[in-house]
């Protein structure tokens, strides 16, 4: 739906807590067209409040998937942003937003495009 969001005159922007060189593989390997902002140490998302920490049986599973955290963030953290969607007006005011701690669900494609007007 990237071409239905542009169409407003909108941009997407993805912020991710992972090194550039980390980011820079998820961009290629998935062919993403959108921007795909660091945010080292979780700085904007923990402004945010939406930042946790792994438990240690869920970090135990990751390291068996090959996922490292703390190597992949570049920080030593084992930490994660909540996913959350924030659609934001050109006057700078939040127009429509989604945060939820159980990563599955988000924001509703129709939602986002409502919001765009």
């Amino acid at each position: 739906m990237l071409d239905e969001v542009q169409s407003h005159g909108a941009s997407v922007l993805a912020l991710s807590p992972q090194v550039p060189a980390e980011s820079q593989a998820t961009v290629e390997k998935n062919g993403v067209t959108f921007r795909l902002l660091s945010d080292p140490g979780n700085a904007v998302a923990k402004k945010f409040r939406l930042v946790f920490s792994l438990p240690d049986d869920l970090r135990e599973a990751y390291v068996e998937l090959g996922i490292d955290l703390a190597v992949v963030n570049g920080d030593g953290s084992w930490e994660l942003p909540i996913p959350a969607t924030y659609v934001i007006g050109q006057d700078g005011v939040v127009k429509a937003m989604h945060a939820d701690g159980d990563y599955v669900p988000r924001m509703e494609p129709k939602d986002i495009l409502a919001a765009l007007g």
